[in-house]
């Protein structure tokens, strides 16, 4: 009978809580953005990534221009390869091999500035989007408000209904926040 009486009594305190906790997360409301989609829409996303696609042409000329005179330097030390002589050849084939060592520093130093850009901007824009989303989340009342993510990002959010996706209005307020 004790034993008996202890299970009514929990299972009349876990339905309580329970019950409790349902109510609670009624109040709790949660909303979901995707910051890739704002980066991409917004006017200042777009001029941002617009920025880093000219950076990083920029840089697409100098590597294009370097692989092009690395071309013709191993033309010309083929076409002369039979006429010279031993030191001769292994000078040239040394001043190819310096620079093809130089264009690929060159490269790797390029790649690395603008995946720190990259990472720079992203990281800028996500401060300025983290801002536009709060000043939705306080004023829709949102308890909290989660980054749904991509494929090559981390998804943290695997569903949600679209009612409580406010990334439109988060565009809305980070343009309005960043003219």
């Amino acid at each position: 009978m004790k034993g008996g009486t202890l299970l009514a009594v929990a299972g009349v305190a876990l339905m309580m809580l329970s019950h409790g906790a349902v109510s609670l997360a009624a109040d709790f409301k949660v909303g979901v953005i995707d910051q890739q989609v704002i980066m991409e829409k917004t006017k200042a996303g777009k001029r941002a990534l617009e920025g880093i696609k000219e950076f990083s042409a920029s840089r697409q000329k100098i590597i294009a221009s370097d692989d092009e005179a690395l071309k013709e330097l191993e033309k010309s030390l083929k076409a002369q390869e039979s006429g010279l002589s031993e030191a001769a050849r292994r000078e040239k084939q040394e001043q190819f091999r310096t620079k093809l060592e130089a264009y690929q520093r060159r490269l790797q130093d390029f790649q690395r500035e603008i995946q720190v850009k990259q990472k720079e901007l992203f990281e800028e824009y996500s401060k300025k989007i983290d801002k536009a989303a709060k000043v939705i989340a306080e004023k829709e009342g949102y308890a909290a408000v989660l980054d749904r993510g991509s494929e090559s990002t981390l998804r943290v959010v695997l569903y949600h209904r679209s009612v409580i996706d406010l990334t439109d209005q988060v565009m809305k307020e980070f343009d309005r926040q960043n003219k």
